[in-house]
């Protein structure tokens, strides 16, 4: 007969640990060693060279000192393959987006390692060969590509790997993603505007929103322009760069002969840069300018005046999300686009046009 082996107590517990697993107990993230030891009845150094077995077994993954370790396999037969999610952002503010945050937490709690690209768009100025660079030097299964311009999207979608476009230039493209439905928003803006007596109405928005041509927002905003009989010109759609200094050079323009008495920011920073404009010359809102943001931000709640601005629950817009990456993880076709609705909300910062 054989020597008897006799397993350690952390041997004994990673086995409890790994049927726990089996059955389908955590998913996503492995509960912390504290909390562990507390329920097993253990000292927590045998929880951690508990964990450390089955981190060398493959079923657990490490994400650095004091943070929980990522469940690699479940043993379910339904268990998904685990992914890795780069991040392309539109600009430097969205990691700290709301619904950004709610979505890194959901993928990462159901265990997809997420990534995010060193570079954004902007600092990339949108153009596909640099951004072809940069995602090629970085190992990701799938990419979230935030704000993408129409080339940018194309370029994802021809290279053959999943990506999934929120918001952006995705329509017209086969290609799943999620956004905010503005235009009837947009309209419904330019309207009350038209209401209130302007008509030297001027919509601010980035190129990617109006190369190689307007999006359906800004066709919105330009056809309610029109079914009221108002002349359209590029007074009314600017060009721009995209940079600071060209947003600037731009206003200074608008404001020199005939200068708007309505402007629609399709950002949250160009409504601030406006603001502080207007402030500069001695003009007033909305007394001398209405102003209208076409996003809503929480620092809105504190404006007095009320900010007029577009509104949208940011709730299914993660859902979507963490759907998508289920149905990829296990082999599913999903290409599905999900339109968010959208709503114009007024407010203080729009007032009738000055005579």
């Amino acid at each position: 007969m054989g020597a008897l082996k006799v397993s350690t107590m952390a041997e004994q517990v990673a086995g409890h640990l790994r049927g726990e697993l089996e059955r389908g107990r955590w998913r996503g993230l492995m509960p912390g060693r504290d909390k562990l030891a507390e329920e097993l009845g253990v000292n927590r150094k045998t929880v951690e060279a508990a964990l450390v077995k089955l981190e060398a077994q493959g079923v657990l993954e490490s994400q650095g000192a004091g943070r929980r370790r990522l469940i690699r396999k479940s043993g379910r037969a339904d268990a998904r393959r685990m992914l890795t999610i780069g991040l392309l952002f539109h600009d430097a503010d969205d990691p700290a987006q709301g619904f950004v945050i709610d979505a890194r937490h959901e993928l990462t709690e159901k265990g997809y390692a997420v990534v995010e690209a060193p570079l954004n768009l902007k600092r990339l100025n949108m153009d596909r060969k640099r951004v072809a660079r940069m995602i090629g030097r970085i190992e990701a299964d799938a990419w979230i590509v935030l704000g993408g311009s129409l080339e940018v999207l194309e370029w994802f979608v021809g290279r053959g790997k999943p990506v999934f476009a929120l918001f952006g230039r995705r329509r017209g493209l086969e290609i799943p993603g999620v956004g905010p439905d503005k235009p009837p928003a947009y309209a419904a803006a330019t309207r009350e505007l038209i209401r209130l007596g302007h008509r030297r109405i001027v919509l601010m928005c980035g190129p990617e929103r109006r190369i190689p041509e307007p999006g359906a927002s800004e066709r919105a905003f330009l056809a309610e322009l029109a079914s009221h009989g108002i002349a359209l010109s590029r007074f009314h759609l600017p060009d721009w760069d995209g940079s600071i200094e060209g947003f600037h050079h731009r206003l200074q323009s608008l404001f020199r002969v005939t200068p708007p008495t309505a402007m629609i920011l399709d950002e949250v920073r160009l409504f601030a840069a406006v603001q502080a404009f207007l402030a500069s010359r001695g003009l007033r809102v909305p007394e001398d300018v209405s102003l209208v943001c076409t996003d809503h931000d929480p620092w809105f709640e504190w404006c007095r005046p009320t900010i007029a601005h577009i509104r949208w629950d940011t709730r299914p817009v993660v859902r979507r999300i963490v759907n998508w990456a289920g149905n990829l993880s296990r082999g599913r076709s999903d290409v599905r686009q999900v339109e968010v609705p959208a709503e114009f909300a007024p407010g203080g910062t729009i007032g009738r046009a000055p005579k």
